[in-house]
């Protein structure tokens, strides 16, 4: 192991050794949560990303697919309750090519398609369930291209054709719609209904039902859309009331004057013929057919006519033969006017407006002129029977009192929240920066204490090292005392040869053993060797 290493390791292990079981406790905790984060990123990191191969699949089709992956090996995932499929994004494209190659996914109604393999001795009853099929087929897969909608179903009720009038019907359609899980918006229903009613002969939008995965009807036939009177009702009742009550905040003030508006709106259309005969302006412009015939004749043998029981009875013995004819014929025109009246679903029949003014603040108007104004900012029309109601009453102010309260109430408990939150926050920083703060403390009394054990052997080698020069010192001048008293040496004799120098610790230990030996022989030298050595530190 390299020594950079090696030192690091070693300190690691001091450090550790030293944490208490608190502190031990939370560097696991620490180094767990370190290591679950990062095996959770690295799985994270590891996983491919998925992307759609096909969406809104039905159940065999969706099978169909899955068993085409799996026998390719290819991960997949299942999603919007098993309509759409998810690959990685690397094998989408060629996965698509698989599929498209096994004939998946296979479509459960082809459209137009369906005629192509229509033979030439098909009866006349499948050649018309075939082209039913097919508009229903077209009609499903343009529905299902819709935002919103993952599949669409279209089922057709066309009547057969009559040569009697009073027998026709008109037909009719409905439509299922599975969502992703969001309800279609007015708009979307109607363009469904429009767009069905669009594709078949003498269907009109009303006569097309839309039905969701939930069961909720969205459109009626015979109604429309389901609730959408009673939405436009609202509507238009609101927007009368904000322009209504925005024109008497100018006039009396705000807060002065409340308005509500109530409209009945038709729920279904209705159409309505009328023809009108009328003599036409100015002169007559008839159609006249005169014919004029003119005989004339002598006197012929006497003739008669035809009597009861065809018996001749005697004419006019003095007959001249004359004969005349004149016939008329009129055809005096008459203006003729036809008016056709659709009501749609949705129409205003009746409103009423009641207003409430402030009785203790308004003052300087009447209850006519309010009347009058309301009236016009309405559109109020009293042929069609509405009405509009101005009464000045005191307001109470117990409503006032008490939504101030609860707004008080609101927003001190807002206050209190963000201050627990603050708290809470405060809390958890300041735990922190208090670990952080007391494993730096440990960190530097460790250090502290580590320097402190070096600098005190230091120092203790010091003291040894200054006691063991001291004893040097005293041996030396105990030899000097000890050189002192000997006699001097004979000429003659012979000095022993010079010994050779000797270790540090040996000569200090025999300096120790000649101290005490010399303390024990002669206490009152080494005494006086002693203080002379006191003598020379002190000075």
């Amino acid at each position: 192991m390299p020594k950079a290493i090696s030192s690091l390791w070693s300190r690691l292990q001091t450090t550790v050794s030293g944490f208490s079981v608190a502190q031990r406790t939370i560097a696991i905790i620490g180094i767990a949560i370190l290591v679950m984060g990062g095996i959770a990123l690295g799985s994270w990191l590891a996983k491919p990303q998925m992307s759609p191969l096909f969406t809104g699949l039905s159940a065999a089709d969706a099978s169909a697919v899955v068993e085409q992956l799996q026998s390719a090996s290819v991960e997949y995932e299942l999603t919007d309750g098993g309509s759409s499929i998810l690959v990685p994004e690397k094998d989408v494209y060629s996965q698509r090519l698989a599929a498209a190659s096994a004939g998946l996914p296979g479509e459960s109604s082809n459209g137009y398609a369906l005629l192509d393999d229509m033979g030439v001795t098909s009866s006349e009853f499948q050649q018309s369930v075939t082209y039913k099929r097919a508009i229903e087929g077209e009609l499903a897969q343009t529905i299902g291209a819709m935002s919103g909608i993952t599949s669409a179903s279209v089922q057709l009720a066309i009547p057969e054709d009559s040569v009697f009038v009073s027998e026709k019907q008109d037909p009719t359609a409905s439509v299922f719609v599975r969502t992703q899980g969001t309800a279609l918006g007015d708009d979307q229903v109607e363009a469904i209904a429009h767009l069905t009613s669009a594709a078949v002969a003498g269907m009109d939008a009303e006569d097309v039902a839309v039905t969701d995965q939930d069961g909720q009807v969205l459109s009626a036939v015979g109604r429309g859309l389901t609730g959408g009177s009673a939405k436009q009702a609202t509507e238009y009742e609101a927007g009368v009331q904000a322009e209504v009550a925005q024109m008497l905040e100018k006039v009396v003030g705000p807060g002065n004057a409340t308005v509500t508006v109530a409209a009945d709106v038709t729920n279904a259309t209705s159409e309505r013929m009328d023809e009108t005969f009328t003599d036409p302006d100015g002169e007559l412009s008839p159609s006249e057919t005169t014919k004029t015939e003119t005989y004339t004749g002598g006197a012929g043998p006497e003739t008669g006519v035809l009597g009861p029981d065809n018996i001749a009875v005697p004419g006019d013995a003095n007959g001249n033969g004359t004969y005349e004819l004149e016939e008329t014929t009129r055809a005096n025109a008459v203006n003729k006017s036809t008016e056709k009246i659709t009501t749609p679903a949705g129409e205003v029949t009746r409103q009423s407006v009641s207003v409430a003014l402030n009785a203790d603040a308004v003052e300087g108007v009447t209850a006519a002129q309010i009347e009058a104004l309301v009236a016009g900012a309405a559109g109020v029309d009293e042929e069609r029977g509405d009405a509009v109601t101005v009464e000045f009453v005191p307001f109470s102010q117990a409503g006032a009192d008490a939504a101030a309260e609860a707004l008080a109430q609101a927003e001190a408990t807002a206050a209190a929240q963000a201050q627990q939150e603050l708290i809470r926050t405060a809390i958890i920083g300041g735990a922190a920066v208090l670990a952080a703060i007391i494993l730096a403390v440990v960190v530097a009394i460790r250090s502290r204490r580590r320097r402190g054990d070096a600098l005190e052997v230091a120092q203790t080698s010091a003291r040894r090292t200054s006691f063991e020069d001291d004893v040097i010192t005293l041996t030396t001048a105990v030899d000097e005392v000890e050189q002192a008293r000997k006699p001097e040496p004979s000429p003659t004799a012979v000095p022993d040869p010079e010994p050779g120098p000797e270790p540090e610790h040996q000569l200090v230990e025999r300096r120790k053993r000649e101290i005490d030996d010399m303390a024990k022989k002669d206490p009152e030298a080494a005494a006086t060797a002693l203080m002379s050595l006191m003598d020379e530190v002190s000075a």
